[in-house]
């Protein structure tokens, strides 16, 4: 692996006037050798998915590369006219978005959409083109692929979207592959299978392959070398093991001190009284169905009971479609359970009418994962922060008092009230959604997947400022994620849900060291990286 496929040199790509600063990217130059996987890892900023995008021609508008070249077979595809880029991407370079679910088009069947790459580039005939789909779908592993390709990706998981989009990238066999964050906000067995299958089909059709991500575990789960970016400049490049054993810039060690080891806390005391109680809980999603077709039935939540105490964080794990997420939207009656009971403060929530659940609501309050997409673009934070106080009759002016005090205790400042939602990084929207979750001033805050999406020092940043609030103001929390690593570092304990079901709950040290059932065990095995940090003391084993 030491003949070189691409070789960048001195890119510097231009940010348009009024930008933070005035270079995305700023001399970068590596080389990508035939088959070896390059991860480039850096925090949101950090000009490692704007060198992707220069690649593929796909910088947004406003933004231009202002020096150097990206040679690849000779050819500096940075100068390649339109007509030229369209043919080199997806015939010669492939690539995989992060969001599968914005890259796909909604009004198309999977089949259509990987056949489509082809009639792009004038191949093979329709039913060929059909031929050839079909078998791209078996190899990157998607279930009953014949039913795959006629599905349209809503009806498709976040894992088996993904797998289509690898293959809609793999479809003409490119000799670069760039994996834009692929697996980001996919649970550790779905992730762990991705990475599985991106290395094996490296090792099949011998593709180079770029690696895009800020997860750490991830490099050391794939990465033959590592690039390390920070403010669009390269401050470390190196063999993987090497970069992760004995990193040799301070930012590199600052990422990696930052990432959840999973080193499992002490158990903190917690009062016994419950905060909430969950009483043989269901909800049945039913789809489909007629004359002659049984309706299809979903059991997101089968008969589940739980309790939280004050003051406790309970870590809510399990895949993708375990009904985790189903399970915290119906505490907070964003579902309607069909039978059970959610008490909070001895009040049923689950059978209020909506009259009385609108006085009831501000008992819980829910911090979602994408907090850009759960404020309203249109307005100031100051009133995102009192709109709610002021529903449930608070004075404007206390309201509006009140959230300029949430500002300085989340570690924003008062001054972030009159801006707009997008002024804001995404760990500082996260903020933002916490700071309006306490405005409530609720007796429980349901976390659904609030640092998945984060870079891992901003991620560290949110955790510390959770388990900050939690023993200033007794917080109880009901912590939904995927990345136990996360779980075992700010939970008491632990509940693994499976097709609905608990399957185990427990102190956080007796489940991560000691887990009863395989399930939880194959979790826990699945975590990227986790061979590395089990070096680490007390580290997921």
């Amino acid at each position: 692996m030491s003949d070189p496929i691409l070789s960048i040199e001195q890119l510097t790509i231009d940010l348009p006037a009024g930008a933070d600063r005035p270079h995305a990217v700023e001399e970068v130059s590596f080389d990508l050798n035939k088959g070896e996987v390059l991860c480039v890892v850096g925090e949101s900023g950090s000009g490692k998915s704007m060198t992707a995008n220069a690649l593929m021609g796909l910088l947004p508008d406003g933004v231009t590369v202002g020096n150097g070249r990206a040679v690849f077979d000779g050819t500096d595809v940075l100068t390649l006219s339109e007509v030229q880029k369209q043919a080199l991407r997806g015939a010669r370079i492939g690539m995989i978005f992060q969001e599968p679910m914005t890259a796909l088009n909604p009004l198309m069947r999977i089949g259509d959409q990987i056949s489509e790459v082809f009639a792009a580039h004038n191949l093979y005939s329709k039913s060929e083109r059909r031929a050839r789909a079909l078998a791209l779908v078996k190899e990157v592993g998607l279930p009953d692929p014949e039913k795959i390709i006629r599905a349209y990706p809503f009806q498709l998981s976040g894992g088996q979207r993904q797998r289509a989009m690898i293959a809609m990238a793999l479809a003409l066999e490119p000799e670069i592959l760039i994996a834009d964050e692929p697996t980001t906000a996919l649970d550790v067995t779905t992730q762990a299978q991705i990475l599985r299958l991106i290395l094996a089909l490296r090792d099949k059709h011998g593709m180079a392959v770029m690696f895009i991500t800020h997860d750490f575990g991830v490099v050391a789960e794939i990465a033959d070398r590592v690039i390390v970016m920070r403010h669009g400049r390269i401050v470390e490049a190196g063999v993987a093991k090497r970069v992760l054993e004995a990193p040799q810039h301070e930012y590199t060690r600052a990422l990696l001190d930052a990432i959840p080891t999973g080193t499992v806390p002490d158990l903190a005391t917690v009062n016994t009284a419950p905060a909430l109680e969950i009483q043989h809980l269901n909800k049945i999603y039913r789809t489909g169905g007629g004359p002659f077709r049984a309706a299809r039935e979903v059991r997101a939540v089968n008969d589940v009971s739980l309790t939280i105490a004050k003051g406790e964080v309970l870590g809510l794990v399990g895949e993708s479609g375990s009904g985790k997420s189903t399970l915290g939207r119906a505490v907070v009656r964003l579902v309607t359970p069909d039978s059970g009971k959610v008490l909070i403060g001895g009040v049923d929530l689950a059978a209020l009418d909506e009259r009385e659940l609108r006085k009831q609501r501000h008992r819980v309050q829910m911090v979602f994962q994408d907090p850009y997409a759960s404020l309203n673009p249109r307005h100031r934070i100051v009133r995102s922060l009192s709109d709610g106080p002021i529903a449930k009759g608070v004075p404007k002016r206390q309201a509006h008092k009140r959230a300029l005090e949430l500002l300085e205790i989340v570690g924003l400042g008062a001054d972030a009230a009159t801006r707009f939602p997008h002024e804001f990084s995404g760990g500082q929207r996260q903020r933002i959604g916490i700071a309006r979750a306490l405005a409530m001033d609720p007796e429980l805050i349901i976390a659904d997947e609030a640092v998945s999406a984060l870079d891992v020092s901003i991620q560290a940043q949110v955790l510390e400022l959770l388990a900050d609030l939690r023993r200033k103001m007794g917080l109880s929390i009901l912590f939904i994620t995927h990345d136990l690593r996360v779980a075992a570092q700010v939970c008491d304990r632990i509940a693994v849900m499976q097709h609905g079901r608990l399957v185990e709950v427990g102190p956080v040290r007796e489940v991560f060291h000691a887990p009863k059932e395989a399930y939880t065990r194959e979790l826990l095995a699945a975590v990227p990286g986790a061979g590395w940090a089990v070096d680490k003391e007390d580290a997921i084993a």
